[in-house]
């Protein structure tokens, strides 16, 4: 039986990273690309990372309820279509999402069979160097993302599940046994 995994977690405790590690040894699991507003990131590419839209786009998604979940942060907006998902599922496939809290709150509201995973950082100093090791954002941008860490921190106990990224192999470990659970 196919089911949806969302993983959560603050910018720069590594969702990215453990997915792709998981995604490499399990090519049972399907990888949802959301939609973004943002512009790409250095080596980032567009449809594979995300679907980069225009807000006019993404604003017509929403009217016409194309997407199962969206958010805004930062300025920018991210979205889930139904679609992909969907037909994944209808497959038997199973499907991972690596989106932020608003949007697995929306995902378990609508589907509750779905599996909320709230990733960590073993601690706060970490995340706060990995974010400023990235150098792709201003000091205000961080500030930004910090304070947002910590409220989504407060709502963690909202999850399924909490799996700490210490070390990629431990958290793509813990990942496998979550997924195994199932």
């Amino acid at each position: 039986m196919s089911c949806l995994y969302v993983i959560s977690g603050s910018s720069g405790v590594g969702k990215g990273t453990v997915i792709r590690e998981f995604l490499a040894k399990h090519q049972n699991f399907k990888l949802s690309v959301s939609c973004t507003t943002r512009a790409p990131r250095p080596r980032e590419v567009d449809g594979k990372d995300y679907f980069f839209i225009s807000r006019e786009t993404f604003d017509e998604y929403v009217k016409n309820d194309e997407f199962i979940e969206h958010a805004e942060f930062s300025g920018n907006c991210y979205g889930t279509r139904k679609k992909f998902v969907q037909a994944c599922l209808d497959k038997g496939e199973n499907v991972i999402l690596e989106i932020d809290t608003q949007g697995a709150f929306q995902i378990k509201e609508k589907m509750p069979e779905a599996v909320l995973i709230f990733m960590v950082p073993p601690s706060f100093e970490i995340l706060e160097q990995r974010l400023r090791n990235r150098g792709t954002e201003t000091e205000e941008a961080i500030q930004k993302r910090l304070a947002q860490v910590k409220r989504e921190m407060e709502s963690s106990y909202k999850f399924d599940y909490t799996l700490e990224n210490d070390t990629i192999e431990n958290a793509v470990s813990a990942l496998e046994e979550i997924t195994n659970a199932k």
